[in-house]
């Protein structure tokens, strides 16, 4: 069964995604390093170059075949949700977990690091605002549940969602989201 991680940029999908899958002897895959390796390039400069539509285009067959590979520890863009086609097969690969970051937490973890595109504008935090409103109702949609980052260890996070694991049990056929 593959876990999928979804939140905002900085919400720690990453972060998190690697020690679960070490918890869990799992293999662990961010979509975004997937897609650079296949652009050759990074994701903000192709994004400036080819525009948000083709970006999406290459993020959603990567985020398809990797949903139809071997079980893993997935971690998503966070833009991931925005295609109702990528919603879907998320969810149908596996466990969907939303990390759940408020605009505050994701700005006081990602203010100094410049390698998010996202940021690189005049008022971050309104940006990340922005975000948060037009996606926390897709990752909702997304998740098979959720779970709040804000001031939990890493550990806590990964203890929380081996115990969200294990309660739901076995993926069963998709239904409603949960969280």
């Amino acid at each position: 069964m593959t876990i999928v991680l979804i939140g905002l940029p900085g919400s720690g999908k990453s972060t998190v995604g690697k020690q679960l899958a070490k918890r869990l002897k799992l293999p662990f895959v961010d979509s975004d390093q997937v897609i650079e390796a296949r652009l050759g390039c990074s994701i903000a400069s192709y994004f400036e170059r080819e525009g948000e539509e083709a970006f999406r285009d290459v993020e959603q067959q990567v985020l398809d075949e990797l949903a139809g590979g071997a079980p893993s520890v997935l971690s998503t863009g966070g833009g991931s949700v925005l295609r109702p086609a990528n919603r879907a097969r998320l969810r149908q690969c596996g466990r969907v977990i939303y990390l759940r970051a408020l605009p505050d937490e994701v700005f006081r973890r990602v203010r100094n690091d410049t390698a998010r595109p996202l940021l690189r504008v005049k008022d971050p935090m309104a940006k990340l605002r922005e975000l948060f409103e037009a996606r926390d109702p897709l990752y909702r949609e997304t998740a098979h549940f959720s779970i709040d980052t804000g001031r939990p260890s890493v550990a806590t996070l990964v203890n929380m969602i081996v115990m969200q694991l294990e309660l739901a049990g076995p993926a069963a056929p998709d239904g409603p989201a949960g969280g």
